[in-house]
Order: structure tokens, then C-alpha cells, then sequence
């Protein structure tokens, strides 16, 4: 787990913590009780908002009925404490509802994508993400976009990690392709970077032809971010982005819904051989320009 983060971490904790005490059946008033300690204590534990003190954890999983666990858990904890998340620099001008999603992203063994208007952040060049984040709302200064394009760029440092890089499965609107974001030069040397990730065997990329007609995320955008094996039991989170905020679903059920439908749209796209040939075609109509 050498390249999970404290957010990640933590959330991960507060998640088992969380389903270990339902699945002994007791709420959290029993398990505040155990302890000697309010409920607000377990409610806190539960959001990820406090890591468990030492003691308490070493209690409450026996409580739960694994003390072999504890060891494993306290592992952990000394690791969120230790860490530090690294877009810390870039923390003022981040939305705190943002910073769950970096610290997921960054933890993430498999990434899978559905984008209707604009390219993942993971996939841009500088300059087609300068376009898109200008655009994207009023800037006090160059300095503070420039910051947050520095942002987007730190975030692809997950893509090109030598050992444990996640698999990215993206799919993308046809539109998205046709749009010529920062003009014609940005868009050409974007989709060269793009056919370049494409040939990655952790990056799998399909377009969804205008031909395949209505579809299952006419809705919008949505991430599907799966975890490593280390994190069992975690069903995962998927996340949505509006202009006002972030949101996460972790419910299970929520989760079979947004994956069926991301197979779905697998089956509707075309397939990442027949997708780079498609990206091709159109670099070359852009060269033509």
C-alpha cells in the first residue's frame, strides 16, 4: 500500500470500523458504551472525521469479535498520522469537497470514467487544461489559475507510476473528440497525447459514436474508483461533479447501479482497437486545418 495517502486511509478505516460494528450487530450507542465514551465519538470515527485512539481501537475490535485485526489496524492509523497529502500546496485553492476526491483518485487501483464534455483531468495536456479551467469560472488572477492547472498536471503523476499505476477504463462522447478546446493546435497535440495513453496497457479508451444513439449516462459525468485488495470489503466509491459540488456514493447498491450502467455503455461503445483508429482519423482532419 505504499502509495495510499491519510485521506485515503482514513476513509478506509472509518468504512470497516463502520461495517465491522453492523455486521456484530450493535449500533453505536453499544459501541460508545464498550468504551466509555460518547456516541459522538464512534459518529466521528464512522465519517473518517477522527482516527480511533489506540486504546479504543484495540476495544472495539474485540468488541466486534476480530481482535486478530488489531494489529492491521494499527498499522494504519500510525500511517495516517504520519502521512501528509501531497496537493497540500495547492490546498487554497482547492474545494474542500475536492480533497476526498484527490486523496481516492491518488489511491485508487482502477479508475473508470465516463465524460460527455471535456477529457479527464488524467488524460490532459497543459495547454487543453489551461482552456478548460479558464473557462470553468472567474479567476482572481493568472497566478491563481495557473496554480490549478498545476494541479490538474500533479494529479497524472499516478498515471506514470512504474509499479502500481491504476488501470484506467475511460470512456468518452464522441463530442468530446470533435471539440476543438483551445483551438486547433491544443486539440491536435491533446489528441496525440491521447492515442500515446492509449497504447498503455493500464489505459483502456472508448469513444461512444454519435451513432450509438440515447445511452445510460445521459445524465452526466460520473468516476468509479475501485480500491487494492488490502482495502477488503471496500465496495468502492463513485463520484459526480456539478458546478456547485462533489458528490460521493458508497452505498452498495448505488454502486451496482452506476456499474451495470458503465458496462453498458462499454458494450455501446467502440472497442479500444477501433477507438484509437477513430482518435487517428480525426488528428489527421485537424492537421488538415
Amino acid at each position: 500500500m505504499g502509495t495510499l495517502n491519510p485521506t485515503a486511509v482514513k476513509r478506509w478505516i472509518a468504512l470497516e470500523m463502520k461495517r465491522l460494528r453492523e455486521a456484530a450487530g450493535y449500533d453505536r450507542a453499544a459501541a460508545a458504551e464498550r468504551i466509555g465514551k460518547a456516541t459522538t465519538v464512534i459518529a466521528h470515527i464512522e465519517t473518517s472525521r477522527n482516527l480511533p485512539a489506540p486504546a479504543d481501537l484495540e476495544i472495539l475490535l474485540d468488541f466486534y469479535g476480530v481482535p486478530e485485526r488489531a494489529s492491521f489496524f494499527r498499522d494504519l492509523t500510525r500511517r495516517a498520522k504520519r502521512g501528509r497529502d501531497w496537493w497540500i500546496k495547492f490546498d487554497q485553492g482547492v474545494y474542500e469537497w475536492f480533497n476526498l476526491y484527490l486523496g481516492l483518485e491518488t489511491g485508487a487501483a482502477r479508475i473508470s470514467t465516463v465524460d460527455l464534455v471535456v477529457l479527464p483531468g488524467l488524460f490532459q495536456t497543459r495547454d487543453y487544461a489551461h482552456a478548460v479551467i479558464r473557462e470553468g469560472r472567474r479567476w482572481n488572477s493568472e497566478a491563481e489559475l495557473a496554480t490549478m492547472v498545476e494541479l490538474r498536471m500533479a494529479r497524472q503523476e499516478i498515471v506514470n507510476r512504474p509499479e502500481d499505476a491504476p488501470h484506467i477504463w475511460s470512456i468518452l462522447d464522441e463530442s468530446v473528440l470533435h471539440r476543438q478546446t483551445g483551438g486547433p493546435k491544443v486539440m491536435r497535440d491533446q489528441l496525440q497525447h491521447l492515442m500515446d495513453l492509449s497504447e498503455r496497457p493500464n489505459i483502456d479508451v472508448q469513444i461512444l459514436p454519435f451513432a450509438a444513439g440515447a445511452h445510460g449516462a445521459s445524465d452526466g459525468m460520473f468516476v468509479l474508483l475501485d480500491y487494492p485488495p488490502e482495502f477488503g470489503g471496500d465496495p468502492g466509491t463513485v463520484y459526480v461533479e456539478n458546478r456547485r459540488e462533489g458528490l460521493y456514493y458508497e452505498d452498495r447498491e448505488d454502486l451496482i447501479r452506476f456499474r451495470k450502467t458503465f458496462e453498458r455503455l462499454q458494450a455501446q461503445a467502440e472497442n479500444p482497437g477501433r477507438t484509437r483508429d477513430f482518435i487517428q482519423k480525426l488528428a489527421r482532419e485537424v492537421n488538415d486545418q
